[in-house]
């Protein structure tokens, strides 16, 4: 099985389908993208690209909400806060300081900082 996302005017993840593998190979029986791609334009209409569970291509699998960065290639999440950067290299968010690496911990975006989070007992 083959899984492809749908693509809006705005590289949003529409959504995920499940392709038969039949439905994505040429007559040799090998899997090519463009075939997948065409039977998901002729069955539904849209824009779709193909994702993958284990992340072998475009960074991670896709889910709805998510952005394509074509340049990237890649499938990201939404911009979590506007003071953090995409990294071009994982396609991951990164906050302008790094996250502690001990206890629980929330970003504050009021302060560009992380703030502890205390439970109470």
């Amino acid at each position: 099985m083959a899984h492809f996302a749908e693509l809006d005017e705005n590289n949003v993840v529409k959504r995920v389908i499940v392709v038969e593998n039949k439905d994505c190979c040429d007559a040799n029986g090998v899997e090519k993208e463009s075939i997948g791609v065409a039977h998901c334009e002729w069955l539904l209409g849209g824009r779709w690209l193909q994702t993958s569970y284990n992340g072998s291509m475009r960074k991670r699998y896709a889910g709805k909400g998510m952005i394509y960065n074509e340049e990237l290639d890649a499938f990201i999440a939404p911009q979590p806060f506007p003071s953090w950067t995409l990294n071009s290299e994982t396609a991951d968010w990164e906050a302008p300081t790094p996250k502690p690496a001990e206890g629980d911990w929330e970003w504050d975006e009021a302060t560009t900082s992380w703030k502890e989070i205390i439970q109470a007992e």
